[in-house]
């Protein structure tokens, strides 16, 4: 496995992180289990979840799915770098107007201290708002970042689905008070999701931010037989894809099959190629699945294809190399 730094920290987080969104839900905690242990085995060391991950009358089962797979032992928790996320609806009577989707001071005190007891851990090493609340307090959000790092609850701070706008705020109100402020951003990106070029990526260059990204598959749509499968979400997304929309995606599968990589393989290799990128969020619902993805860590795409990926899915300015160039 490779590894990089996680934006201005000095964490070395490996190049794909283990997302956890289906466990409880889509994987069974038998599989969820053996997925963790071997991704540990491959060298993955980066994994994220987040309060609400576990579904509709049981948001944190996912979180309990990991703290029991830490409570195993044999150092679980601390060969893992851990990312959690707070901002929904955790269904908490006890909240009572303060369970509703957004963040502030008192929200983060409790939903941190929810989540490290369902994690059965004492600190996150990353902790991050899983929305942007646009009536939210720089300044109290701040203040209550600093009051659990310096309790050793949470190691840094970061951001899920914000504009590049929202770093930016957050990024000088840090600076007003001589802290760190977020160290890093996950996003949406992916091949056919190529907007966050035009501002996101550059400002969370400029800023020093590591970027994060979720759904580099786009649900699927970029994986394996994602036209021809008969079932489930992705077949759900095909049958609504325009005549345009399915020729681009005939045109990805058969780049990839010239290549002799898989489908999925090729989109996170684009994804590991752009220096912007600190790393991809996988969610193997297999241990298959796993192994399958590690190797798009060791796939070089040469100028010529990076350039017929970009024919076939345009950036936001049309055919964007630049990209690579940052």
């Amino acid at each position: 496995m490779k590894y990089t730094q996680l934006g201005k920290t000095g964490m070395r987080v490996s190049r794909l992180v283990l997302g956890t969104m289906n466990f409880g839900t889509r994987t069974d905690e038998a599989t969820a289990d053996a997925i963790m242990d071997r991704a540990l085995e491959l060298g993955i060391n980066f994994f994220d979840t987040a309060n609400e991950y576990g579904g509709s009358g049981h948001h944190g089962r996912t979180e309990e799915i990991v703290g029991r797979w830490f409570a195993q032992g044999n150092h679980r928790r601390e060969k893992v770098i851990l990312a959690t996320k707070f901002y929904n609806d955790m269904e908490n009577e006890l909240d009572g107007p303060n369970d509703a989707p957004g963040v502030s001071a008192y929200k983060l005190y409790r939903s941190l201290d929810a989540s490290l007891a369902r994690l059965q851990t004492d600190h996150v090493e990353l902790y991050q708002m899983h929305h942007i609340d646009h009536t939210a307090n720089w300044d109290e959000l701040f203040q209550a970042y600093e009051n659990v790092m310096a309790q050793g609850k949470v190691y840094y701070a970061g951001s899920s689905n914000f504009g590049a706008r929202h770093l930016a705020f957050a990024a000088a109100a840090a600076e007003k008070r001589h802290f760190l402020g977020l160290v890093s951003e996950q996003h949406l990106y992916n091949l056919t999701q190529r907007l966050p070029e035009l501002e996101l990526l550059p400002t969370a260059r400029d800023l020093g931010m590591g970027v994060v990204v979720w759904s580099p598959l786009a649900s699927g749509l970029l994986a394996d037989n994602a036209l021809t499968v008969k079932t489930g979400r992705r077949a759900e997304k095909a049958a609504k894809l325009s005549p345009a929309r399915r020729q681009q995606f005939e045109a990805y599968e058969a780049l990839c099959q010239s290549l002799g990589e898989s489908a999925s393989n090729v989109a996170l290799a684009w994804l590991l190629q752009n220096p912007a990128i600190t790393a991809p969020i996988i969610g193997p619902s297999s241990v298959a699945q796993l192994e399958d993805a590690v190797h798009a860590v060791e796939i070089d795409l040469s100028p010529e294809t990076l350039a017929k990926l970009d024919e076939i899915f345009p950036g936001p300015g049309g055919s964007a190399p630049e990209a690579y160039a940052w």
